[in-house]
């Protein structure tokens, strides 16, 4: 069961990447509701979430998912002492700190743009997340992380950009057009010179020359 879980998180991720450009290391938004089930469930996050996403991660909160966690009251410390050891991502909303679900889909924003997969329980989070193209969702089940299967959304898009150029994915897309920035401009390109086909040695010609008229001298001797 292990190895199919891995399997289906290489997949899944393979598709991300090939589609979304979600690239390593992996930028993971955690929120308290995530944080609080991993402890119960005796999983520890930053070493467990690497080795299942086969790859470098970034683990990531932000100011208010930690002035939401701690608000719930004691029953959540264990979560919070766990969410302060990450990377704190800034958030727009300074002093005055919203909903954890709302900051973190103001990060997430339209189009997922920052290439964040988000570790949460939250079943409203989720569904709302699940609307943008492109958004890795990774969720907790049966005491195990899982890779949640890529949303309709984000199938919908891979599919629409398959058919507007189905030779090339958003990530090659993005790659080709890096490689158009090194290289150098289109005058600078015209003005080298070109190495035109050469002619036949003139050396060789003289050669066959002189054997065509020892041949031709043999003739007339006999």
């Amino acid at each position: 069961m292990k190895v199919k879980r891995l399997k289906h998180a290489r997949r899944l991720l393979s598709f991300y990447k090939r589609q979304f450009n979600v690239h390593e290391p992996y930028q993971v938004l955690v929120d308290g509701t995530f944080s609080q089930v991993a402890l119960q469930s005796k999983i520890y996050i930053k070493e467990q979430l690497p080795k299942y996403l086969d790859g470098h991660v970034q683990l990531m909160t932000t100011a208010c998912v930690l002035v939401e966690a701690r608000s719930l009251g004691p029953e959540l410390l264990g979560a919070v002492l766990i969410l302060k050891r990450f990377q704190q991502r800034r958030c727009s909303h300074g002093r005055n700190p919203v909903p954890a679900a709302d900051c973190i889909q103001s990060l997430v924003g339209k189009d997922n743009s920052q290439h964040y997969l988000v570790a949460t329980q939250d079943a409203e989070l989720k569904k709302t997340l699940r609307e943008i193209p492109g958004v890795p969702l990774i969720h907790i089940c049966h005491n195990a992380i899982t890779l949640e299967n890529a949303s309709r959304m984000s199938k919908g898009r891979a599919d629409q950009m398959s058919r507007t150029n189905p030779q090339l994915s958003c990530h090659e897309r993005e790659t080709l057009e890096k490689l158009k920035l090194t290289l150098p401009p289109e005058k600078e390109r015209a003005g080298r010179k070109r190495h035109r086909p050469q002619g036949p040695n003139p050396l060789s010609m003289k050669r066959r020359k002189t054997q065509n008229l020892m041949k031709a001298a043999d003739k007339r001797k006999v």
